[in-house]
């Protein structure tokens, strides 16, 4: 038979340098054997103020080594120090035993405290992570662009129906591409140098031209440009 309590009122123990206070909330586990419900209830109201004393007890010497607004490391320590325990010790089969576990808040004031150095950091978190999300929403920005405008560049059909989505970005694209087109005839020529050789080394055809003659011919004939005769 198990009955969970839990105690009324928090159990006040003091913090480091005895200037604030921890407030604890216990919850107890009862447990009995060949009891009924009704006469467990019974016992544990009367062992309850016994109980209580004891987690006060064992808890106050270990607050002490805490600074107030340390709650969240004491109750970690405290709940390792309480787990899997169970009090009256010895006790067995009708004489109901209880295991506890602890929830620890600082006192009051600290809390108070504590207000503005949590709304400072809350603020800065949430900047950071607005400021995160526009960097985000800027990168896909760019990269949905730059697949728009590739994929403009290379369809004649696309780029004249870019026209029809505004004057402004018409204007805009027609600038890309032209910029695009005038980069043509110089790369080309750069090509043609290489294929030929550099003449102060008096380097002649080999692989490395060959390779160089292939990507020549392959970019005439994605720009649509016949090759001339001598």
């Amino acid at each position: 038979m198990t009955l969970r309590w839990e105690t009324p009122e928090p159990i006040v123990v003091p913090a480091m340098g005895d200037a604030f206070d921890f407030l604890i909330r216990a919850v107890f586990s009862w447990t009995a054997n060949r009891i009924t419900y009704d006469e467990l209830r019974y016992r544990v109201h009367q062992h309850s103020h016994w109980a209580n004393v004891l987690v006060r007890e064992r808890t106050a010497t270990i607050a002490r080594t805490f600074a107030p607004h340390r709650s969240h490391e004491l109750q970690r320590a405290l709940n390792a120090d309480l787990g899997g325990q169970r009090w009256p010790r010895g006790a067995d089969g009708p004489t109901p035993r209880f295991s506890v576990h602890v929830w620890v808040t600082p006192d009051p004031r600290v809390r108070e405290r504590l207000r503005p150095y949590w709304e400072e950091r809350i603020r800065l978190e949430c900047e950071h992570e607005l400021g995160m999300l526009r960097t985000e929403q800027a990168d896909e920005m760019t990269r949905r662009w730059r697949d728009v405008l590739e994929s403009l560049d290379k369809d004649p059909v696309t780029s004249h129906a870019a026209r029809l989505t505004g004057e402004r970005f018409a204007k805009v694209f027609g600038e890309f591409v032209q910029e695009r087109n005038q980069a043509v005839p110089d790369l080309i020529t750069l090509l043609e140098y290489a294929v030929k050789g550099h003449g102060d080394l008096q380097m002649g055809p080999s692989e490395y031209t060959e390779a160089w003659d292939v990507a020549l011919q392959a970019y005439r004939r994605q720009h649509g440009l016949v090759e001339e005769t001598a």
